[in-house]
């Protein structure tokens, strides 16, 4: 997987001057477009069309240094269709207009070319299985919120801490398959994952019965699930259960991500320091 993930860099590299196509970029790793996103966000930290973005104005930088061509012939072969826009990203990323970088010649920001290598430590050993589901529904609470990679989600807590009590016990009584218990739920995640775009996150239970008055129903299709668990402090575990299931089992495994809703039970200790947590991710085998 890794080896194909490089052939898909090495491509990007070739057309920083031409047109980058997510699917093209897909079909030469031998993945879906939506796994190719979500293994790239969580292997390099940030989305694909970031790293394009960013390995373009690299090359434009050195390019508006060198001073052989103008600059707008230099944005329009990186994909600018005006001088103004081309200046605007320049600047957002070296922090000074190629104008004016030309006339000084500044110090300009660089993003390293990326090459994945699959490190095996061994100290750990990642506890899943892989289940086929038939169809389900959550019933719950719902809001949009913003998505965070690190440290506590400040929407979230306050969304959780508005839910009546009493209503939270009587969805727990719903409660009659698997995972068990009140569950979080992720859906409509933004197909890039970077930080601060929005999600959808139900507050509820996996269950057959009807919903009560004043919740949402989500439907959940009938598909094959990669269910993980883990125990650890308290957000940190979860969160790196997360990024260690896409940088080390996916690249490992036949398996990749699939649409479609992420779903977590955590049971944390009585000083909320520690947690013990499932993780439901929907998941699909590659094809030969």
């Amino acid at each position: 997987m890794l080896e194909r993930l490089n052939q898909a860099l090495d491509h990007i590299e070739s057309h920083l001057d031409q047109d980058i196509n997510a699917a093209e970029l897909a079909r030469i790793a031998a993945t879906s477009e939506y796994h190719l996103r979500r293994l790239f966000s969580a292997l390099a930290g940030m989305p694909l069309s970031e790293y394009v973005r960013r390995r373009r104005l690299t090359a434009a930088g050195a390019e508006v240094l060198a001073g052989r061509d103008s600059l707008l012939e230099i944005a329009v072969r990186h994909g600018y269709g005006s001088g103004e826009g081309f200046a605007r990203a320049f600047r957002a990323m070296h922090g000074v207009g190629p104008g004016e970088a030309r006339r000084t010649g500044a110090a300009l920001v660089s993003q390293p070319r990326l090459a994945f290598r699959l490190t095996v430590e061994g100290s750990s050993s990642m506890r899943y299985r892989v289940v086929d589901r038939p169809e389900f529904r959550v019933v719950g609470l719902k809001a949009r919120v913003p998505l965070v990679h690190t440290g506590p989600n400040r929407a979230i807590i306050d969304f959780v801490r508005g839910v009546e009590p009493r209503l939270t016990q009587a969805l727990e009584k719903l409660s009659d398959q698997e995972p068990q218990g009140i569950v979080s739920v992720c859906d409509d995640l933004d197909p890039s994952r970077a930080e601060g775009t929005e999600l959808d996150y139900y507050h509820g239970v996996v269950t057959s019965a009807a919903a009560p008055e004043g919740t949402t129903v989500l439907p959940v299709p009938a598909g094959t699930w990669a269910v993980f668990t883990t125990s650890g402090p308290a957000p940190r575990a979860v969160q790196e259960l997360w990024r260690d299931v896409f940088t080390q089992w996916f690249p490992a495994t036949a398996y990749r991500s699939r649409p479609g809703p992420e779903i977590l039970r955590t049971r944390l200790s009585p000083d909320g320091g520690e947690a013990d947590a499932e993780l439901w991710l929907p998941v699909e085998r590659e094809q030969p």
